[in-house]
């Protein structure tokens, strides 16, 4: 695994509604820094600071996710996983997997 990459990419609403996943905590960084002043908050600043952390290698990519999910709850911008009771034990692929 990439120093600083995510288990699990998180997917976000930007902009306009659109969906960007972000994968490590670079591109977690990155969103944070340009996210708009009008709309930062307590959770933009734990998040950022937990991106800044993480980039020093002070905490793992995992935590720094989980700030993430926090932001992206509390401004309403997460996208759920679209993850079927069956996938979830692993039964069926996950939404965009082809089968075997």
């Amino acid at each position: 695994m990439n120093r600083g990459q995510f288990e699990e990419p998180v997917t976000l609403l930007v902009g306009m509604g659109f969906p960007v996943r972000i994968a490590n905590v670079m591109e977690a960084y990155a969103l944070l820094q340009d996210w708009p002043a009008a709309g930062r908050n307590g959770a933009h600043a734990v998040a950022l600071n937990a991106c800044k952390a993480g980039i020093a290698a002070e905490i793992d990519p995992e935590t720094v996710r989980a700030t993430l999910v926090t932001f992206a709850r509390r401004n309403e911008i997460l996208v759920a996983d679209m993850v079927t009771p069956a996938a979830a034990v692993g039964d069926a692929p996950r939404a965009g997997e082809l089968a075997d």
